[in-house]
């Protein structure tokens, strides 16, 4: 689908089905999470359920309203949000990277959970249910089967691009937010003192009254209720951010008017003989009439699907931005659909799979997995808040700015200290993948640091110090021709700067002469089909300096690009004649080509006992994962050519071994008189 970032009656409709696929299924599970604090429905007294209602309305009014919708928004980046997009408006003050890799790393690891937790609710509506002559069991083994089918085709799907699908996820969420609050009205109907809810009161007494069980805690049931509030910032790139101002009012009311409606019934059914002793009932479905189940199953979990889809393509952004920063290494990146906002990374889909299907079955009911859910996302919202504080900084607004960090944080570490007793209940699987993807990224950008900070003292030099002997080399007939156009993959730096290990590969040991050196360096950008380039001569016409910026969509076929850039080259005549000998291409002019791209090992151990510990760690750990990532070769589209792949060591600077002492010298003083001096005792 198309961005749409203007308001508009379709761009409206297409927010509806790509922004609020997670908030907009929280009334499946967040009253039955605030059930199950309460333990057995006899337990849900009125002043209970009111003072619940009321800390959401108020959780959704203060985080998802004031700070996301009416502040963060504001912190577009190019009209993209997202903690990375944020992260790049801010990163001036270098401090600010810890809060954005720990925010990122905890937004894709709670991504695991929300598909997981989202379906299983839906599905689980089906036990005890008829539909015809088929009748439903109650075992959980079948909803695990069926949420298990469900999310697999999900993930397969990805590949092959959702542009089609997505454009009935308007539609369908339209139908599910209407049904919601008309659902809830109804239920309201009968008992419209749940009204009193709204007011901020009963959310304060209701977190030291006895009636509540958890206390404090209660709040990381109710934190459920706005898990999804950081989509509305990161999907304001694809949808703009006029359309979920216009929108978000509608789905706010929706919401609310079904979670009115379930404390509503819930008040009416809490002394129920039919229901006071029973624990685990989730009144969004047992508030609906019979006749509206089978309705009510289909559409909760045709959202729930929207809503997994909408998490797994956050995630695949998500990545995508932290490649471009040089957060996390390189991944191939797929666009199975016409646009930049439909793309597939396919590790990152696997992977997702893997461990969302593994919590269906390690948790198994909804109950569990609403017990660690939400508590990674809390740390997301809070580093959010520390990005947004220091946004609010660079616009001249300190007060504003000071004022938006007491509260917010404030607000945001009483959930995050709620959400902590979900860690022994399974909120620990959540935080074991936020630390595994933050040691990946944290490994990643400061192994980048570090190494380059070794680099820098010795190991950068200046190409046009080395012009004088490549244009010699390559006069030299005395040496055989290596390739008529010998390709450097690397990108020149400041002042033409080069790695040593570049220039080595080229003079030092096994000369390699060519006809034309290239130095090439690919730029990525945000147009769909850019394809143009520059090139430097560098006062010669045999070292040549092309930078190729080609748009997401364009294949990265660097051999097929150079080909043509050396053709127009030929034609100005500013590089010399390079016709081969024989061909069987009629009217060739392009002589052989040789790709050399350069894979750095940590195997200098001289060099790694002057580095520290910590060093040694980051910078081998980063190498590993470059290792270990999708092969360069493969990245620039040259798996057919020629392609010459050296493993050169990580040139660390040249050192001396304090602990080197002279033993013996051997001096022949005469050929015929040959004498052993020795300069130490044994």
């Amino acid at each position: 689908m198309k961005k749409r970032t203007s308001l508009s009656a379709l761009g409206m409709l297409i927010t509806l089905g790509i922004v609020y696929g997670d908030i907009g299924t929280s009334p499946l599970y967040v009253m039955n999470s605030i059930l199950n604090d309460a333990g057995t429905m006899s337990n849900a007294k009125p002043e209970y359920i009111l003072g619940s209602v009321s800390l959401i309305f108020w959780t959704l009014m203060l985080i998802t309203t004031v700070k996301y919708v009416l502040i963060a928004m504001r912190a577009d980046n190019n009209n993209e949000g997202g903690i990375f997009a944020l992260y790049a408006l801010v990163r001036s003050k270098k401090w600010l990277l810890i809060p954005a890799l720990i925010g990122g790393s905890a937004l894709l690891a709670d991504g695991t959970l929300t598909p997981a937790v989202t379906v299983t609710s839906a599905i689980e509506g089906i036990k005890g249910q008829h539909f015809g002559s088929l009748i439903f069991s109650n075992q959980q083994s079948i909803v695990l089967i069926i949420v298990t089918v469900i999310l697999l085709t999900i993930f397969i799907i990805q590949k092959f691009g959702t542009d089609k699908i997505g454009k009935s996820f308007g539609p369908i969420m339209l139908i599910w937010f209407s049904f919601i609050g008309l659902a809830g009205l109804l239920n309201m109907g009968t008992d419209l003192s749940v009204l009193r809810a709204l007011s901020p009161v009963y959310a304060i007494e209701v977190l030291f009254s006895p009636v509540n069980k958890v206390g404090i805690f209660i709040l990381g049931s109710v934190f459920l209720a706005t898990t999804g509030a950081e989509a509305l910032y990161s999907d304001m790139g694809q949808v703009g951010k006029h359309n979920i101002y216009a929108t978000w009012p509608f789905v706010y009311l929706m919401l609310m008017l079904n979670y009115l409606g379930q404390a509503a019934w819930i008040i009416s059914n809490y002394q129920n003989d039919a229901y006071k002793n029973i624990s685990g009932i989730n009144p969004f479905y047992e508030m609906l009439p019979n006749s509206l189940k089978v309705f009510a199953i289909i559409i909760a979990t045709l959202a729930a699907i929207i809503a997994s889809q909408a998490l797994i393509t956050g995630s695949f952004t998500l990545v995508q931005e932290a490649i471009g920063l040089k957060i996390l290494p390189r991944l191939k990146v797929k666009f199975p659909g016409k646009v930049q906002s439909q793309l597939y990374i396919e590790t990152i889909n696997w992977l997702l799979c893997i461990v969302t299907v593994g919590i269906v079955w390690g948790f198994r009911t909804s109950e569990h997995m609403e017990a660690a859910y939400g508590l990674a996302i809390t740390l997301t919202m809070l580093m959010t808040t520390l990005l947004l504080h220091q946004f609010l900084i660079m616009k001249h607004q300190k007060l504003a700015a000071n004022i938006f960090l007491i509260v917010f944080f404030t607000l945001e570490t009483l959930f995050l200290i709620s959400s902590l007793i979900k860690f022994v209940h399974g909120g620990y699987v959540t935080v074991i993948i936020t630390m595994a993807i933050l040691a990946i990224m944290v490994v990643w950008v400061f192994g980048n640091r570090r190494r380059d900070a070794y680099l820098a003292e010795s190991e950068n030099v200046s190409l046009l110090d080395y012009i004088p002997q490549l244009q010699k080399l390559s006069q030299d007939e005395s040496i055989p021709t290596y390739a008529t156009n010998l390709v450097y993959m690397v990108k020149l730096g400041t002042n033409y700067s080069i790695k040593r290990s570049i220039l080595y590969s080229i003079l030092d040991q096994d000369p390699k002469r060519a006809k034309v050196y290239w130095f090439v360096s690919v730029n990525q950008t945000s147009a769909p089909y850019e394809c143009n380039y520059t090139v430097d001569m560098m006062n010669t016409r045999n070292v040549v300096n092309v930078k190729l910026n080609l748009g997401f969509k364009k294949s990265q076929h660097v051999n097929i690009y150079i080909r043509q850039i050396i053709n127009g080259l030929l034609d100005k005549k500013i590089i010399d004649d390079q016709t081969p000998t024989y061909s069987m291409v009629p009217n060739r002019r392009v002589g052989s080509f040789k790709f050399v791209i350069q894979n750095q090992q940590f195997q200098d151990l001289g060099a790694q006992e002057y580095m520290g510990t910590i060093d040694r760690f980051l910078i081998g750990g980063r190498l590993l994962l470059q290792n270990i990532t999708i092969p360069p070769a493969l990245w620039f589209g040259l798996q057919f050519s020629d392609v010459v792949e050296e493993k050169v060591p990580l040139f660390l600077g040249n050192h001396e071994d304090q602990y080197l002492t002279e033993k013996t010298v051997i001096n022949n003083v005469k050929e015929t008189d040959q004498k052993t001096y020795s300069t130490s005792k044994h």
